[in-house]
């Protein structure tokens, strides 16, 4: 898969560059590239902001560079399009795994007080947002998503088994999980991971599951 970032920040998706998307990277599994939206800019100082029209707070970001830095990289709009926003629809698993699928992306991170509408309805396909809060840029978002996403294709992780398993795969949340020591400050394994028998502990942690689900999130219970 190709990512592309349209971003004013590139420096800040350095933390790509680290521990299993380093690796995908370096084995070219997986390429991203982080694209600054000034260098379209046809302003001679790269401005890429203004003033909104109408007033209020803040500035937002003009169009051209953002519309020029697109059409460069996609002319036949050929990729999916997104731009991260706090309006836009929340990411889930379902969208996550879809989105794995892609074999080109374009994400646009905003900043300030978000972009000129007109880029939008010229050249975004959809509109993501990582939850009901909103960042101090498009980039913190930008970089969830790629992570979430990153995971699904084939070879990025080292077992593929365990994106099977782990919360909201199965659409509930993942069992609660015990490693060395058997005891520790008193607390202990749950005898029937050590019985050795498979049948019941995949009960147990169905059971487990279940009631992680129930306790915290029963929001998906009721899905």
């Amino acid at each position: 898969m190709k990512i592309d970032v349209l971003t004013l920040f590139p420096e800040m998706f350095s933390a790509l560059n680290h521990a299993l998307l380093g690796k995908a990277l370096n084995k070219g599994i997986l390429e991203i590239n982080c694209v600054n939206i000034r260098d379209f800019s046809l302003d001679k100082h790269q401005k890429c902001d203004d003033a909104p029209y109408g007033g209020g707070a803040g500035m937002l970001m003009t169009p051209q560079p953002i519309h020029d830095a697109i059409c460069h990289l996609d002319p036949l709009h050929k990729a999916v399009r997104v731009y991260m926003s706090p309006k836009g629809q929340t990411l889930n698993q379902q969208l996550v795994e879809e989105y794995a699928k892609e074999e080109h992306l374009i994400i646009l991170c905003g900043h300030y007080e978000g972009v000129d509408q007109r880029v939008l309805d010229l050249d975004i396909d959809k509109e993501i947002s990582i939850g009901d809060f909103v960042t101090s840029g498009g980039e913190y978002p930008a970089m969830v998503f790629v992570d979430c996403i990153s995971r699904y294709i084939p070879n990025v992780l080292g077992n593929s088994e365990t994106t099977k398993e782990e919360s909201f795969a199965q659409g509930t949340l993942e069992y609660p999980q015990y490693t060395h020591p058997r005891e520790f400050l008193g607390l202990t394994v749950p005898d029937v991971l050590l019985s050795g028998n498979h049948a019941e502990i995949a009960k147990w942690r169905k059971q487990q599951s279940d009631l992680e689900t129930a306790k915290r999130r029963p929001d998906l219970l009721k899905k």
